[in-house]
């Protein structure tokens, strides 16, 4: 250094804090470059500010950009900007922040009180101090935007000391100087600043170029901050295919832009599929979030709830709190008035869609209702606003989707139930013999066969005033007529009590009790749960979570009128057929509950019916 160099010690916890920032809050030391480019695109900032009201600039004309280069041999990156420059004052006191009152604020707060250090620090920018993850030296030569200022230069190695001096520089702005250590002779390679600058500062307000070509890296306008009227649709998709690497295009956008109560930039996609492409960028879920065209975080999940997960895209927030490595953010009140923003503005899209393209709304529905049922499943805040969102197929539209209130609508009148039956899917739950009630009475039934629809109904006990209730526990009063018809053709009670205890006698335990039912029409028998046993949903959920694997024993209940009991009462009591007959209809039964264990089992017993049915 220069003999009218100065030299400024740090204070003693200086060298504990650099510790801190290079070793505990970084979590790649490529976030160097981030960083300086990002203290670069301020001073270019400061300078645009500036002129505005100044005239007197020196090189007013000088285009406002940076520059980076790299000497390979020397181990050298240098990172240039043409923004508002520094004194010799201003270097001291910008580059010196590290050794004033907030340091020793950090450290006092990550003694006293570790869960509120977070917050102390994001009270002072220390980004800067990053680059001694990489750099053995830094050199800052500077010259300020005022004419008659002159060039200074700030040194040091990240020990407890830095030196300011004069120094010689024609042009307005700041140079830094980097002397890679032997581990980090990665960054001496401008392809590999190329990659850096597009992952982590492609949407930069000003031109970034590297080495001599005057071909611009960064893509600089940030689309989700240019007018919805300017973006075409093939825009969104472009930007939609550089974020992911999709090759489906997006089921739909969403572009935001408010300010209040926070101010966001912001472009949603709704993907074509829940499930990820071979070749997806996007690994995690998350958003990629920016302040102020800088990405702070790849994988934001704070910033919708997690039933919303699936979304694709970019939030930027100038109102955003950071904290020193930009790499996570503060939790605060800030941040939960950008996640209700989003969250309302999402919601706000998928009711208009639902309302105004039904077929679109279809779309989205197969391919992530289930994340809106985990919504309704997990998240009590939010589960009501989720109910309009629900779709199910019914018994008497299994082709279609159908909203709960459009359910109500073909409701008949009188009735206060909502009435729902689960299963393994939509063609066997429809055989289901619990629906014989309710299709003798035209009564319409939800059909619940997703694996994650017995969770859901542990959110959804009630919508509006409906209580929605299983089909398979119901029991709705005959008509008169119904019941005198299944009188006249049921076998005598004579002959069912005996065949009631033959059933007993077959099946043993694996039943509690056999009786007669008159719910059944068009089936031969149901299984029910006893009075006081865990509800059919319930049983699913512990199905699924590997907490229940027996099958659960319950009652079976017999149609007096079908024509298999009736033919059964006639058949040789204690025969090979009827034993057979018996096993195979509690074995159906099972089968259309959607809990037989082994539904394979039955095939030589289906044979043994045929055979014999062929023989007569």
């Amino acid at each position: 250094m220069a003999d009218d160099a100065s030299t400024y010690t740090f204070k003693a916890e200086t060298r504990q804090l650099l510790n801190i920032l290079i070793h505990s809050l970084y979590k790649e030391r490529e976030i160097f470059l981030r960083e300086l480019i990002s203290n670069a695109s301020d001073a270019l900032n400061r300078l645009r500010f500036e002129a505005l009201t100044e005239q007197n600039i020196l090189e007013p004309d000088a285009e406002l950009c940076i520059r980076l280069s790299v000497d390979e041999k020397k181990k050298l990156v240098t990172i240039e900007d043409t923004g508002i420059g520094m004194t010799k004052d201003e270097l001291v006191k910008n580059l010196g922040t590290i050794a004033q009152s907030g340091a020793k604020a950090f450290l006092e707060a990550a003694k006293d009180a570790p869960d509120q250090a977070i917050n102390v620090i994001g009270q002072f920018g220390v980004g800067f101090y990053s680059i001694f993850m990489v750099a053995e030296w830094v050199r800052v030569t500077s010259r300020s935007f005022n004419p008659r200022a002159k060039a200074a230069s700030w040194y040091a190695t990240g020990d407890d000391s830095f030196q300011v001096e004069p120094a010689e520089k024609a042009n307005r702005g700041t140079r830094i100087e980097i002397k890679l250590k032997k581990d980090a002779a990665e960054f001496a390679d401008e392809s590999r600043l190329r990659t850096i600058v597009k992952r982590h500062s492609d949407f930069i307000g000003f031109p970034i170029y590297i080495g001599d070509s005057s071909e611009q890296v960064n893509q600089q306008a940030a689309l989700w901050r240019t007018p919805r009227k300017d973006v075409s649709e093939e825009q969104y998709n472009e930007f939609y295919r550089q974020l992911t690497l999709e090759f489906e295009e997006p089921q739909s956008h969403l572009h935001i832009t408010t300010d209040a109560p926070v101010r966001v930039y912001a472009i949603l996609y709704i993907p074509a599929k829940a499930e990820r492409g071979m070749f997806s960028l996007r690994k995690e879920d998350g958003l990629k979030l920016y302040s102020r065209n800088i990405l702070i975080d790849e994988y934001s999940k704070d910033l919708l709830p997690e039933h919303f997960r699936f979304i694709q895209g970019v939030v930027d927030s100038e109102d955003l709190p950071l904290n020193v490595s930009r790499e996570t953010f503060q939790a605060s009140n800030m941040i939960a008035r950008l996640k209700k923003v989003l969250t309302g503005q999402v919601m706000g899209a998928l009711r208009k869609m639902a309302k105004k393209d039904r077929e679109a709304y279809a779309r989205f529905w197969k391919e992530f209702g289930p994340f809106i049922k985990q919504g309704v499943a997990t998240d009590p805040a939010e589960r009501e606003h989720l109910y309009e969102l629900l779709r199910f197929k019914t018994s008497l539209q299994p082709d279609d989707w159908s909203s709960l209130d459009e359910y109500i609508e073909r409701m008949q009148a009188g009735r206060k139930e909502i009435y729902y039956i689960v299963g393994d899917d939509d063609r066997s739950v429809l055989l289901s013999p619990h629906l014989d009630q309710f299709k003798s009475k035209g009564i319409e039934v939800l059909l619940l066969t997703h694996p994650v629809d017995p969770f859901l109904l542990m959110g959804l006990q009630k919508y509006r005033d409906f209580d929605l209730k299983n089909a398979a526990q119901a029991e709705l009063e005959p008509d008169a007529k119904e019941d005198k018809a299944d009188q006249a053709e049921a076998v005598t009670e004579g002959a069912l009590e005996n065949l009631i205890n033959r059933f007993k006698e077959q099946l043993g335990d694996k039943i509690t009790a056999v009786r007669e039912t008159r719910r059944l029409s068009s089936s031969v028998a149901r299984l029910v749960d006893p009075e006081g046993s865990l509800a059919p949903e319930m049983q699913r959920v512990y199905k699924y979570l590997d907490r229940e694997t027996a099958i659960p024993k319950k009652i079976l209940e017999l149609n007096p009128s079908h024509a298999i009991i009736r033919g059964l009462a006639d058949l040789e009591a204690g025969s090979d057929l009827e034993k057979a007959i018996i096993d195979q209809i509690y074995e159906s039964a099972l089968l259309l509950d959607g809990i037989h264990p082994d539904p394979s089992s039955m095939t030589p017993r289906i044979q043994q019916l045929m055979e014999a049915a062929l023989k007569k």
